[in-house]
């Protein structure tokens, strides 16, 4: 197992979301006209994504080679649930495909969704490309913003990490010229999570990109922090690792990331009946899903009562601990 490196950022704190905060700004944007016209803008674009999204899935008529199963998790799976009828198994199988499934396409289509909404341009890229490292860029001369986005706070690796410093690197002059630009900023953004969840691979990049610039290229070195300055070609550039809220922050301000929870909730669950006296088999889900103490109800016209334990269940993802 390989040591920790030393100059990675240490005792890093936990984001925690308070449920009288988030709904303070559910009511700021839904009293907001141009929040309210984002969120209407990134609800259709989700609802047509998800739309073809599951017309593509493997639904109906689907054979079982399709599902690419695992013998032996589907027998200490059957054990677990104390299974003794294929058909019970069966009834398991069709939504772990659906699940990974989505987790494969997901990522990409809250990026093509809301870059443009918020001002981006999505980038199309082919893998071995100049631009195989980016995911969306804005031009606010004389910077170029770039990212390059994935969902979660694990998925990289090591060699995943060096690859994209040596993009930015390689690449990042390039960037420069074809957007006529003088200066780089380059985001790698999650989606959500939390850097206390992150495996620390993100960071890696910076510390690849400062170890690989000669030392009066690199002016202000990543160790003990999430970004760094240095000059690329003779011209200014830094690296910023932004997960979970602050993307968000960082794309579109303090509302964003609300903007696009309560645009994926009005385009994939219907109002309807909120759960009462639910027994959920996750221990912490009541919690996360109950309407704080604290507050008495309130009336917003984006979202329905019945809605806003969704948010809240969305919330929790982008933090580390939700209070009252």
């Amino acid at each position: 197992m390989a040591s920790r490196n030393p100059n990675l950022p240490a005792r890093i704190p936990k984001t925690v979301f308070s449920k009288v905060a988030l709904l303070a700004d559910l009511v700021t944007a839904d009293t907001d006209s141009a929040a309210r016209n984002r969120i209407l803008k990134l609800e259709g674009g989700f609802r047509q994504r998800v739309r073809n999204h599951i017309a593509s899935l493997p639904i109906a008529n689907a054979q079982l080679k399709h599902f690419n199963t695992n013998p032996f998790v589907l027998m200490t799976y059957a054990r677990a649930k104390n299974y003794t009828r294929v058909s019970e198994l069966e009834g398991d199988i069709l939504p772990a495909k659906l699940f990974s499934s989505m987790e494969t396409s997901a990522g990409r289509m809250v990026e093509d969704v809301t870059l443009p909404v918020y001002g981006w341009q999505s980038v199309p890229s082919g893998m071995h490309s100049q631009n195989s490292a980016l995911d969306g860029t804005k031009v606010v001369l004389p910077v170029l913003k770039a990212a390059t986005l994935k969902s979660g706070p694990r998925c990289l690796n090591d060699e995943m990490s060096e690859n994209f410093a040596d993009q930015v690197l390689g690449y990042g002059p390039a960037w420069l010229s074809d957007h006529g630009a003088g200066e780089l900023d380059f985001t790698y953004g999650v989606l959500y999570g939390t850097k206390k969840q992150s495996n620390k691979k993100d960071w890696h990049i910076l510390r690849n990109i400062a170890e690989k610039l000669p030392g009066d290229q690199v002016l202000t070195t990543p160790w003990m922090r999430w970004d760094c300055k240095f000059k690329l070609a003779g011209q200014p550039a830094n690296a910023t690792v932004r997960i979970g809220k602050e993307w968000w922050d960082y794309l579109g301000g303090p509302l964003c990331m609300m903007e696009v929870c309560v645009a994926l909730i009005r385009a994939c669950v219907a109002p309807g009946l909120a759960d009462v006296g639910a027994k959920y088999t996750i221990s912490d889900l009541d919690n996360i899903v109950a309407w704080p103490r604290a507050i008495p109800a309130i009336n917003v016209g984006i979202l329905q009562v019945s809605q806003i334990p969704w948010l809240f269940f969305l919330m929790r993802h982008f933090c580390d601990e939700m209070t009252d």
